[in-house]
């Protein structure tokens, strides 16, 4: 049984993953190994169309559990990793839902999802080096390979916070919307993907991401690839016989 992290299907198939460790969501040991744990799960729900990723409106996820930091470093990191690294590589669409603070290793879990959409109210940073340390969930790589290695570098280096509209600016963040109702914006636009060729966009998902990690060629390779495989899907089929009988965006995708 879960007690940190807290979760609802919703009938269109998008999963709420909710951060549920008061006051403001530090993130332990114990919960990043329930969300790594459920995260595996989804990775092999057929059912599954998209995610959105929360806190409360106060807080996103305030950062590790700075009592952990030094007692239990491998515990910890380990599980910081095996949680991001599966939210990553799953193969539909992710949004975080942000609201309030999202710092240290709330941001780096907002960095791991493929799309941010933040609340005007929104403070995000990685303020580790006011602790003597760095960033060391994915905020070096991740910030880094999204807003640019000297912005990156700038907010490491400084530990300042961001608010939403800067975020914006920089792209840190894909959207910004008033605090009431941020997570019904979240929620609707997981459902437009929901809607879609789930299984497309996750090869696609690989084919961005991976791409990225490699010279172009390779990423050019990676794409044939993949687009032979989606070739073979179902959805394909159908959204190429639907175009042909009654033109572009008419398909009913069965996310096969």
């Amino acid at each position: 049984m879960a007690e940190f992290i807290t979760t609802e299907r919703r009938d269109n198939g998008v999963e709420l993953l909710r951060f549920n460790r008061p006051p403001f969501n530090a993130l332990s040991a114990e919960l990043l190994a329930e969300l790594a744990d459920h995260v595996e799960v989804l990775a092999g729900d057929a059912g599954l169309k998209a995610v959105v990723l929360t806190g409360t409106e106060k807080a996103f996820a305030a950062g590790a559990e700075i009592s952990q930091i030094r007692t239990e470093t491998d515990r910890l990191i380990g599980n910081f990793r095996r949680a991001f690294d599966g939210l990553a590589a799953l193969p539909r669409p992710v949004i975080a839902a942000v609201s309030g603070i999202a710092l240290g290793g709330g941001l780096e879990a907002a960095l791991a999802c493929d799309l941010r959409i933040a609340a005007e109210n929104a403070r995000l940073g990685v303020p580790e080096s006011l602790l003597g340390v760095f960033p060391g969930a994915g905020g070096t790589q991740r910030l880094a390979r999204l807003i640019g290695a000297p912005r990156a570098k700038e907010m490491i280096w400084s530990g300042r916070q961001v608010r939403a509209a800067e975020a914006l600016a920089m792209g840190l963040v894909d959207r910004v919307v008033p605090v009431e109702g941020h997570l019904d914006a979240a929620l609707e636009w997981a459902a437009s993907f929901a809607g879609g060729a789930v299984v497309a966009m996750g090869l696609a998902l690989r084919a961005v991401d991976g791409g990225l990690d490699g010279p172009l060629s390779e990423g050019l390779d990676l794409e044939r690839t993949l687009f032979d495989q989606v070739l073979a899907t179902e959805d394909a089929t159908t959204g190429i016989e639907s175009f042909f009988a009654n033109g572009p965006g008419k398909a009913a995708f069965s996310g096969r």
